[in-house]
C-alpha cells in the first residue's frame, strides 16, 4: 500500500511542474519584434511607478528584437532611443513622465504618425508599436461627433497599415487634463485607442474609465496576444 500511495503523490507533482512550464513558456514573447514604445508625457504620476515592469518587458524580448523609445510631449516627439538591438540600452532610456499639463500632447496621433515613419520598411521582424496614452485628441474640439473619428486618428491608422505596424495601446489618464476628471473624455480617449489598435491589427488594454492599477496584467496579456497572432499568421 505504501508503494501505491507514493506513486499517487508523484503524479500531481509532475502535472504541476508541466503546468508551470507551460505558463512560463507563455510568459515570453516568442519571436523578435521591431517595437516602438511611445509614451504620452503628461500622463498621471502613477505611470512612473510602472517603469520597472516596462523595462522588464523590453529586456525580455527575444534576441534579434529592435526597440525605439520616445515621448509625446508639447506637440512633438522626443526620441530617447533610436531603434537598437541593445535591449538593456533601450530599457534604460525610459524616464518618468513629466505628469504636467505643460507637457500636454493635445493630439497624440500626429506624433504617432511621426514615430511610424521611423520604422525600417525593409526590416525582417514583425513591426509593432506600444502606445501608452490617454488617447484623447482635443486639437479640433471635444464632442461626441469627433470621438474615435478624428482626422489625425484616421491618418495614423492609414500610416500604420501602409507600413505594416500593429499598434497596441495601454490607456492611462492624464495628470491634469480632461481624462483625469471627466469620464466622458476618458471614454472618448479609450474609444480612439481601441479603434487605432483594432484597425491596425493590434489590441487596446484598459480597465474602466477611472484609471488603472498596474501595467503587469497589460504586459501579460500583450505577450499572450503577440504569441497568438504570430501562431495564426504562421
Amino acid at each position: 500500500m505504501a508503494v501505491i500511495f507514493a506513486a499517487v503523490l508523484i503524479v500531481p507533482t509532475r502535472t504541476k511542474a508541466a503546468s508551470d512550464n507551460r505558463r512560463n513558456a507563455k510568459a515570453a514573447v516568442e519571436e523578435p519584434l521591431n517595437l516602438a514604445v511611445i509614451i504620452q508625457d503628461d500622463l498621471e504620476s502613477r505611470v512612473g511607478n510602472e517603469l520597472g515592469v516596462t523595462k522588464d518587458f523590453i529586456r525580455s524580448l527575444p534576441a534579434g528584437s529592435r526597440v525605439m523609445v520616445a515621448y509625446i510631449t508639447t506637440g512633438s516627439l522626443q526620441v530617447r532611443q533610436q531603434f537598437t538591438s541593445d535591449l538593456d540600452k533601450a530599457a534604460n532610456s525610459l524616464r518618468i513622465p513629466r505628469a504636467s499639463e505643460s507637457a500636454s500632447a493635445f493630439n497624440p496621433y500626429i506624433e504617432v504618425i511621426e514615430a511610424l515613419r521611423r520604422f525600417d520598411e525593409n526590416g525582417k521582424n514583425r513591426n509593432a508599436m506600444l502606445l501608452i496614452s490617454d488617447g484623447l485628441d482635443t486639437s479640433r474640439g471635444f464632442d461626441a461627433t469627433s470621438a474615435g473619428n478624428t482626422l489625425d486618428l484616421k491618418r495614423a491608422i492609414k500610416e500604420a497599415n501602409r507600413r505594416n505596424v500593429a499598434v497596441y495601446s495601454f490607456y492611462a489618464p492624464s495628470e491634469e487634463g480632461l481624462t483625469s476628471r471627466n469620464r466622458t473624455a476618458a471614454g472618448y480617449g479609450q474609444s480612439s485607442l481601441n479603434r487605432l489598435s483594432d484597425e491596425t491589427g493590434g489590441k487596446a488594454f484598459f480597465q474602466g474609465t477611472t484609471g488603472f492599477v498596474t501595467f503587469d496584467g497589460y504586459f501579460d496579456r500583450l505577450r499572450e496576444t503577440l504569441n497568438e497572432q504570430y501562431a495564426k499568421a504562421y
